[in-house]
């Protein structure tokens, strides 16, 4: 049964007087109503419980998942200098994959001392303050191996 096939007709026009309803009660208005009493439920339900709740949520020093982080750190080891030209092989690898990355990207890459890995790549990278690529590393003109897009090229003095 349907709302609006109960209510099928409607009322226009201005009030003048004031008028009371009353709806007739047949077997439909009570259905009707009988439906929007169950439909109404409480959001929250009291229960009498018999016994007291036995689960205990105590607190734990370190969590799972803090063991098993400390797990893989262990076994990875502190990080040690490679030989400086294995890095460099790595970085070169990396930047004909990408132009741009993020410094985080390249110690992830090349598994090296930060200060080690800042030291190298200032030496072969330009880092990106502003722009779309603000925060990234990228080789400097005499080390990449790819095209220069057609803003730099427009840039570069010797274009024709």
């Amino acid at each position: 049964m349907n709302i609006f096939n109960l209510f099928s007709h409607f009322l226009e026009g201005t009030v003048v007087h004031r008028a009371e309803c009353r709806p007739v009660v047949s077997d439909s208005y009570m259905k009707l109503k009988r439906l929007q009493v169950e439909s109404v439920k409480p959001q929250r339900l009291v229960q009498q419980l018999d016994r007291a709740v036995a689960t205990v949520f105590r607190p734990v020093a370190n969590h799972d998942f803090n063991l098993e982080y400390e797990k893989k750190k262990k076994s990875d080891g502190k990080m040690v200098r490679a030989d400086r030209q294995l890095v460099l092989d790595l970085l070169f690898s990396a930047f004909e994959k990408h132009q741009y990355y993020s410094f985080k990207d390249l110690v992830d890459i090349t598994k090296q001392p930060v200060t080690y890995l800042k030291e190298i790549m200032r030496e072969i990278g330009v880092c990106n303050r502003k722009g779309a690529h603000k925060s990234t590393w990228e080789l400097k003109p005499e080390y990449r191996h790819y095209q220069p897009s057609e803003e730099e090229e427009q840039k570069s003095p010797n274009s024709i």
